[in-house]
């Protein structure tokens, strides 16, 4: 099991406070997921920033170093409890080909087992770049390639075509993966290309926010609700775990995607209608 962060805004803004000084950081939580940690911004240009550590986020001065540092309108973040893979610094997340960057938190059942028929759905040309040992960078792969055949790895992106592909992914992985009568495969995933930013939840928690992590500033109601599809945000902010004890978290429902488009408009698709469309 991993733990995950993700924050689109429509300006510039710090996110320390989400990552190293809210009561349940993702600082705090690496005591627990501990085995290694990974942050990506996005400043200038389309190619994401991305340093790692392998050791746990709250022993580690860089993290608190460069979580201080850290300004974008674009930021993910991941520490690591290794399920799959040893401890290596190619297995640690976040995962990144061209502008697109990738993280996971779960687990693929019976990965050993089922690796080659996994690789087996990915483009060649693309699963010449994979490094590591974790399930992680499979399905990394494996949405690109489904990405492929709905629009261009490069240039704008669609957000519902990649919503489709991460279903896709989710839908190919569970059909090799999943055994009746056992736990499933779980797959939070959450992708961006700097510009939109989408995740799934299956079998882990997944929290969103629209509350800026560096201010607390809400949005003008005065009950927090969580905002509809449809609704233009300033900031986005995903996490596998509430990160304050505020009211302004929401879960995500199991078995969908939610995200934002290019220009932070708010999206949501159960999987099993993304799955169904021809």
């Amino acid at each position: 099991m991993c733990r995950l962060f993700g924050f689109r805004s429509e300006v510039p803004a710090a996110v320390h406070p989400s990552l190293v000084t809210e009561k349940n950081s993702l600082l705090q939580q690496s005591r627990e997921h501990k085995d290694g940690w990974g942050i990506a911004t996005y400043d200038t240009g389309t190619q994401p920033l991305v340093a790692h550590g392998l050791g746990p986020a709250h022993a580690d001065p860089n993290f608190e170093r460069l979580s201080s540092r850290v300004s974008s309108r674009t930021v993910v973040a991941h520490i690591r409890l290794a399920s799959v893979g040893p401890v290596d610094k190619r297995n640690t997340h976040p995962f990144t080909y061209g502008h697109w960057c990738f993280v996971h938190n779960g687990t693929v059942k019976h990965f050993a087992q089922h690796q080659g028929e996994v690789e087996a759905l990915i483009r060649p040309d693309l699963r010449a770049f994979i490094h590591g040992s974790t399930d992680t960078e499979r399905c990394f792969y494996l949405f690109l390639t489904r990405l492929a055949e709905l629009q261009s790895l490069d240039g704008p992106a669609c957000v519902e075509k990649v919503a489709c592909a991460l279903a896709e992914t989710m839908g190919l992985v569970s059909a090799i993966t999943d055994v009746p009568g056992e736990a499933l495969s779980s797959m939070n995933f959450l992708v961006t290309n700097g510009d939109l930013m989408v995740a799934t939840r299956r079998n882990r928690t997944l929290y969103f926010s629209d509350t800026a992590p560096e201010t607390g500033k809400r949005p003008h109601r005065n009950v927090w609700t969580p905002p509809k599809p449809g609704t233009q945000l300033e900031q986005f902010v995903l996490a596998s775990e509430q990160l304050s004890g505020e009211d302004h978290w929401h879960p995500i429902d199991e078995e969908s995607i939610l995200g934002v488009d290019s220009r932070l408009v708010l999206h949501q698709w159960k999987v099993q209608d993304l799955c169904a469309k021809p």
